[in-house]
């Protein structure tokens, strides 16, 4: 058995409606700690990535490992709407600073979920918590079917890997790992801030054939154009990984991130499109990343992480 953490469920707890019966629970009314025996209904399986070791080397501001507790708070007094079961499966925390065993554990869970049939969702820590993710959805398949990856991110994160691994590296570690396997590197980055990303990383998405779409480009009036593209993508691949910097929000919606947005994609764009991408049928995993509690003002940003969470599962 990998090693997490054991669950703590003290967090789930929040507003009691018992006049109106069923129709009134709760996230914290619903959620159950996972079996680690096994055993369960397939359902939405929470996973912590308690870990900003990856900012930390990516020269960004730290806080980020506090995002799962933080996340788990906000949700639990969330309106209850989901018709099938959510399990707690605690968290994975990279206290000592190595990162590859971090991600080696996480990899371990979330192909255990997936093989167990659960929708694993990863709320990060840093966006270092993508190499895990996709490391455990790879396992997991074994090679059967193209995986999609879909970003919404003003960073390509396609930093090369030199010493090591960090939050900007992860899309390139796993286009390393592509092609070291034979597999297809199948990368979509939505919400790409120009003056955020490099020249070099520019190029370096196009000798990897990335599909990227800038921020000034993800509007409500180009929202037929973008779903248009979306299918054209998620037509090419088996599987779908769907992972959200929070960063591609607005710094007024999303402030508590190490690196806000000029700019930023409203939520009136993103969530359309991660509905397409649900009912494609064909997203197997998801998580969010860089939300900074340490940086949030009156719980707003962590307010729209736990609104996303709740699209992603409904």
């Amino acid at each position: 058995m990998d090693k997490f953490n054991p669950v703590d469920m003290s967090v789930w707890q929040g507003r009691q409606d018992p006049e109106d019966g069923e129709l009134a629970l709760r996230w914290h009314d619903k959620v159950q700690p996972w079996p680690q025996a096994g055993h369960a209904a397939p359902g939405v399986a929470l996973v912590g990535f308690a870990c900003d070791e990856g900012v930390r080397r990516n020269k960004g501001r730290v806080g980020a490992a506090g995002a799962p507790l933080a996340i788990r708070k906000l949700l639990a007094n969330s309106a209850w709407h989901l018709g099938r079961p959510v399990y707690d499966s605690g968290d994975v925390h990279c206290e000592d600073g190595d990162l590859d065993a971090a991600h080696g554990r996480l990899a371990e869970r979330v192909a255990r979920l997936l093989d167990e049939g659960h929708f694993p969702l990863v709320v990060g820590g840093g966006h270092e918590v993508a190499f895990g993710s996709w490391s455990g959805l790879n396992l997991h398949l074994a090679g059967r079917g193209r995986v999609g990856i879909i970003n919404f991110d003003a960073h390509f994160d396609l930093r090369m890997k030199l010493e090591q691994a960090s939050s900007g590296t992860p899309f390139f570690q796993i286009a390393e790992q592509c092609a070291a396997q034979g597999t297809p590197f199948t990368y979509a980055c939505l919400g790409v801030a120009e003056t955020a990303n490099t020249r070099a990383l520019f190029a370096r998405a196009e000798a990897l054939g990335v599909w990227h779409v800038l921020d000034e480009a993800m509007t409500p009036a180009e929202l037929p154009a973008l779903l248009s593209g979306l299918d054209a993508f998620i037509a090419r691949c088996d599987h779908l990984y769907l992972t959200i910097d929070l960063d591609v929000l607005p710094a007024a919606v999303m402030p508590g991130v190490s690196a806000p947005a000029a700019r930023g994609v409203e939520l009136a764009v993103i969530e359309p499109l991660i509905a397409h991408i649900r009912a494609s049928g064909k997203l197997r995993l998801a998580d969010l990343a860089e939300y900074n509690p340490s940086l949030d003002q009156d719980n707003r940003s962590a307010r729209v992480a736990a609104r996303l969470v709740h699209q992603l599962t409904k």
